[in-house]
């Protein structure tokens, strides 16, 4: 299904400042352990920098994402590799893939159920399932650091616009097992995060976090910015670097053959 909504995400400062998100998923390319010949399909693929990394093994890999902006950008740098605008809760694919591959984009998707049915069909009989993402408590001082500055101000802010989809591993592998998944693995652990530059908190903001401060104008935005760095600094500013409170959960999980 194409994105018919504006796309705020800006891919080359994806590309610029937050290549820390592609460095940690190289862990999960282990776990994957992609082999030649085998269809792999990346969900949440950004910029496509792991779908690169996978296709380098001999699979086939498609990449999806739900930003038009990341898979444009994915395009121009990896034009061998097929590249689609598709939301993963309505994925077109159906027993095509033997596995699926997911990192740092399911906190970003508000319909876990619907994700993880349209995962399963997705898959072949066998077929596997890897993901990383966001966990419960996942940056929560940075959020609730916003929270304080909205309400210092007398800001209302719509619990709709959250972003996130922060799940706890309980709620989560309940979730999958509901779908039929099988799941052989799953661990839920603090990973914090070093955020490039001194003006790291403040680009991450900008790259993640911009539905925040919708509706808010610029002088705003900055007032508020600059008191969350103010307030964060002492306890997130380490060694001439922030580093963000990363709460991470990963899931590694098949379909019986019988499917």
């Amino acid at each position: 299904m194409k994105v018919t909504k504006q796309d705020s995400w800006n891919a080359h400062l994806y590309d610029d400042k937050h290549m820390f998100v592609t460095k940690f998923g190289e862990y999960l390319f282990d776990v994957l352990e992609p082999k030649k010949g085998e269809s792999i399909l990346d969900v949440g693929c950004g910029t496509g920098d792991l779908a690169a990394k996978i296709a380098e093994t001999g699979a086939e890999v498609v990449g999806i994402d739900y930003s038009t902006n990341m898979i444009q950008q994915a395009q121009q740098k990896y034009p061998h590799i097929s590249f689609l605008v598709e939301d993963a809760a309505s994925l077109p694919f159906v027993q095509q893939f033997d596995a699926v591959f997911s990192n740092a984009a399911l906190h970003w998707m508000k319909q876990p159920e619907h994700v993880l049915q349209s995962i399963f069909q997705a898959l072949k009989p066998g077929g596997r399932f890897v993901a990383e993402f966001g966990a419960k408590g996942n940056v929560r001082l940075i959020y609730e650091a916003v929270f304080e500055q909205f309400r210092n101000l007398g800001i209302t802010f719509p619990a709709t616009r959250f972003p996130w989809y922060f799940p706890s591993i309980g709620e989560y592998t309940s979730l999958m097992e509901s779908v039929g998944f099988e799941v052989s693995f799953a661990q839920q652990f603090a990973r914090p995060t070093p955020l490039q530059g001194e003006h790291g908190l403040r680009n991450w903001l900008t790259m993640f976090a911009s539905s925040l401060f919708e509706g808010l104008d610029e002088e705003q935005k900055e007032e508020i910015i600059k008191a969350v760095e103010l307030t964060l600094k002492p306890t997130m500013f380490v060694n001439e670097q922030w580093v963000a409170d990363y709460r991470r959960l990963r899931v590694v999980a098949t379909i019986p053959n019988q499917q």
